[in-house]
């Protein structure tokens, strides 16, 4: 059995494993000053406070507080353990890791690492991608020619045939050292020894970074023994249906740059939509678009206030289409980027549109698009006979329910007007019914029915960071962290009693432990170095906001850090001073002994702080 990784690969893997680099594949970030900003990938929010300083190749968020190094990041976002991620961030640094035979003794067993599922699923899509050559592929290839993709575009992205014969991708997963159950845990092949997917045409699923992580198949034969047209990989520990995005790995340059998003129903429309130039084209795989897709997106846009992003869904035109039109629409405040819908005439998808009037139409569907709420209090309006008083009231009232329930009060106006129109009455009777609706929707809420929410259990005892009392305190120790390369011997009169607040003596204390500044100045792990001293939890979070936390000076060169070192020092010996004056009125006027010493220690202590401000006038 393999023993623990050696230290120094871990550490090597921390050294090439860009922060920058491995962030951006979940996040879009950008330059802030030294630091880079994005959406957190942890909680929901509406403007970055998720930042990354790449220098220290630390990470903080200080909307929820989480922080780390790059191992912590994929540590959280894939739900890893800390070998696997050091294996997985191997794999894509080119790590060789070194371990320690046989440590520790017996080891609890786990399933497949991460590493092994994408090692699997690669080597899968190989396969299934020889398969289309392959004689017995003559329907998938026909079925791909008929949708109007090529052998070159089937390439592109990676479509591959699964041959009826479901044992020979087993087969050959075996014979490249893969075990059963590592196999049935992947998703790619079932309990009875065969591949889930047989005699079907084959999609690759990637996340952004461009691993294979399941699977889309599309039905080819009748007697095909699973019913439905299309199946996906069942939930894995590496696929989750609910936050996976078809061409998400193509679209993600696109969306970084263009800040637009365009979702699609279906593999084919994703290609179509691509080969016709429309490269942020994403679909879901088999579900409903959720707030979990949205999120994904939204980070990887940057999609928050103040942002010129939009974001573009195609539907059909029929009551499916209208059904899931609504569904996003519940959802539509989850952007900050407005909303838009495009329907192709005579309800074609972006793929039948591309094989009747060629690229250029698929284009221009995209840039037909609608703003969503007109589309969907257009569908809610076509249900009523307007030409009958009673059908205008009815539509009137089930589009004021609508307009209603909107959370954002500053797009109600503008609906509520657009709801007149289509309506066909005055804009203060849609402005009454809107009201109206919006009080029934209230009605039923009483403090009894909806008491306030209990207040979140109280956080650790952690600095606040606007205290005006600890700023220096706290800046010093940005620029201990960050900085320890340009400190050297300036921060050599410091010490444990510099510091008031128990949090910033205990971080000082760990940065004493890990060798001091001295040590921090050859160490490009250095932050990472005292995190791993760190054995209180609750001091974390603030560890790598102050990695990460702007220095108050565009450079931090020694002058800045000799000013703000005498500063801290001259704040120390101001209460040294103002605890000896206490002594001496405390003191006994006949007891000249402790009297003279106490005058002795003031004198020297206005000393040491005349110099300290004169060093820091100089």
């Amino acid at each position: 059995m393999a023993g623990r990784i050696l230290e120094k690969s871990i550490a090597e893997v921390r050294e090439k494993a860009k922060i920058e680099d491995i962030v951006g594949q979940y996040v879009t970030l950008r330059r802030s000053g030294s630091n880079m900003q994005g959406l957190c990938p942890f909680h929901d929010e509406k403007s970055p406070s998720f930042n990354v300083n790449p220098s220290r190749g630390f990470w903080h968020c200080f909307g929820c507080g989480e922080g780390g190094d790059v191992i912590a990041f994929v540590q959280k976002i894939d739900g890893l353990s800390f070998a696997d991620t050091i294996e997985r961030l191997a794999d894509k640094v080119g790590v060789q890791l070194q371990r320690e035979e046989g440590f520790g003794g017996p080891q609890e067993k786990r399933g497949p690492s991460r590493g092994t599922l994408i090692e699997a699923h690669r080597i899968a899509a190989e396969f299934f991608v020889e398969q289309l050559l392959s004689p017995t592929a003559m329907p998938a290839r026909q079925f791909l020619m008929e949708k109007g993709f090529d052998q070159a575009a089937a390439a592109r992205f990676g479509v591959g045939f699964a041959p009826t014969d479901g044992k020979l991708l087993a087969q050959h997963l075996r014979s490249r050292g893969f075990s059963e159950e590592e196999l049935v845990t992947a998703g790619i092949v079932g309990t009875r020894g065969s591949s889930r997917f047989e005699g079907r045409v084959i999609w690759p699923i990637r996340e952004s970074s461009g691993d294979v992580i399941g699977f889309g198949a599309r039905k080819l034969f009748e007697n095909d023994y699973i019913k439905g047209k299309y199946i996906n990989t069942s939930e894995t520990p590496i696929y989750k249906k609910n936050q996976v995005l078809y061409g998400i790995d193509l679209a993600r340059k696109g969306l970084q740059t263009s800040h637009r998003a365009v979702i699609v129903e279906g593999y084919t429309d994703v290609m179509a939509c691509h080969l016709a130039g429309v490269t942020t084209a994403v679909a879901t795989c088999g579900t409903a678009f959720t707030g979990d897709h949205g999120k994904v997106l939204r980070r990887l846009m940057g999609d928050f206030a103040g942002s010129t992003g939009e974001i573009v869904f195609t539907f059909d035109g029929d009551a499916a289409g209208q059904a899931a039109a609504m569904k996003v629409f519940a959802a539509d405040e989850d952007f900050h980027s407005p909303t838009y819908v495009a329907v192709a005439p005579d309800g074609m998808d972006p793929n039948d549109l591309r094989l009747r009037q060629g690229d250029e139409a698929v284009r221009a569907l995209i840039d037909s698009r609608k703003p969503l709420y007109q589309f969907v209090l257009r569908n809610v309006v076509a249900r009523y006979d307007l030409d009958r008083a009673d059908g205008r009231v009815d539509a009137l009232r089930e589009g004021a329910r609508l307009v209603s329930s909107v959370r954002d009060r500053s797009k109600v106006s503008e609906f509520t007007r657009e709801l007149a129109g289509l309506v066909g009455v005055d804009t203060e009777s849609a402005i009454a019914e809107v009201r109206r609706a919006g009080d029934r929707r209230t009605r039923p809420a009483t403090s009894a029915a909806h008491p306030m929410p209990a207040a979140p259990p109280a956080g650790p005892a952690l600095p606040d960071p606007r205290d005006p009392r600890l700023s220096l305190e706290r800046e010093v120790l940005k620029v201990l962290l960050q900085q320890p390369v340009v400190i050297g011997s300036l921060t050599a009169s410091i010490g444990t009693d510099d510091f008031t607040h128990p949090a910033y003596r205990a971080l000082w204390a760990l940065m004493a432990e890990a060798g001091g500044v001295v040590a921090g100045a050859s160490d490009p792990q250095w932050v990472s170095t005292v995190r791993s001293r760190c054995t209180d939890e609750r001091l974390l979070p603030l560890l790598s906001a102050l990695a990460v936390e702007s220095i108050r000076t565009k450079a931090a060169d020694a002058g800045y850090v000799r000013e703000v070192v005498s500063r801290l020092r001259e704040a120390t010996v101001s209460r040294s001073i103002a605890d000896a004056h206490s002594r001496l009125q405390r003191s006994d006027p006949g007891d000249t002994d402790t009297y003279f010493r106490v005058a002795g220690e003031l004198q020297a202590l206005e000393q040491e702080r005349r110099a300290l401000r004169a060093e820091i006038a100089s």
